[in-house]
């Protein structure tokens, strides 16, 4: 008995030592982002529409557990999105229009990257985890090569086949960090935020989790126009 499970063991022992594994690289990034209370870092989005056409925009993030986020886009123009543990916040200045929706009512506050801003349990969002394959998808390829990535399938995409989000690949970096996610959706859509100068415990002031419209800004209740459509 012993002599068959020799072999067995050692393949699985070369397996393990030539490529990652997913339970390690998932411990690793739930255990970096579970340890701080807050963190702040410089991000880069591309958003591609499956045609050749997108976008990109880029800024500072800052994430304050529990369920608090903000991000300042700079560049192309300026921008805010917020999440004060209550309500969402969606203001660009050249609009003079700020909108707002209830968390638990909001499709967009920036999941999965809200697991963040939360207890970082990738097992409440991922129906399976596991190491993706770079052959089979060039995305996967890491941006560094002591990078890992995470191909994450979501619990929404099994239940309901329009799921707004398909996949999901997290690229994670040997210290636990995340350098990128990929965000899939039906009809080739793909949102992809890159991360840079991650900082843990940062003193980040209240202030920084709190809206004030400033003064001739209209506030529109994402709420109330959706009871206006139904």
């Amino acid at each position: 008995m012993f002599r068959t499970l020799l072999p067995a063991l050692s393949l699985a022992l070369l397996a393990s030592a030539s490529s990652p594994d997913a339970l390690v690289v998932r411990h690793a990034l739930e255990s970096r982002y579970r340890q701080a209370r807050s963190f702040q870092a410089v991000f880069f989005e591309r958003y591609s529409d499956g045609n050749g056409g997108g976008s990109a925009e880029s800024g500072t993030v800052y994430f304050s557990r529990p369920d608090r986020m903000r991000w300042d886009y700079e560049s192309p123009q300026p921008k805010l999105f917020l999440v004060d543990g209550t309500n969402v916040w969606y203001y660009v200045p050249a609009d003079h229009v700020a909108s707002r929706a209830r968390i638990k009512q909001s499709t967009d506050w920036r999941t999965p990257i809200a697991l963040l801003a939360g207890k970082i349990q990738l097992g409440e969002f991922c129906r399976s985890i596991s190491i993706a394959d770079p052959a089979s998808e060039p995305n996967a390829r890491p941006l560094d090569p002591g990078d890992s990535v995470l191909r994450c399938i979501p619990k929404s995409a099994s239940r309901d086949p329009d799921s707004a989000i398909e996949e999901v690949l997290f690229e994670v970096e040997p210290e636990g960090y995340l350098a990128r996610i990929i965000i899939h959706q039906p009809g080739n859509l793909q949102i992809e935020f890159r991360f840079s100068n991650w900082r843990e415990n940062v003193e980040i002031p209240e202030i920084k989790f709190h809206f004030v419209p400033p003064a001739g800004v209209s506030i529109v209740d994402e709420q109330s126009l959706l009871n206006g459509v139904q």
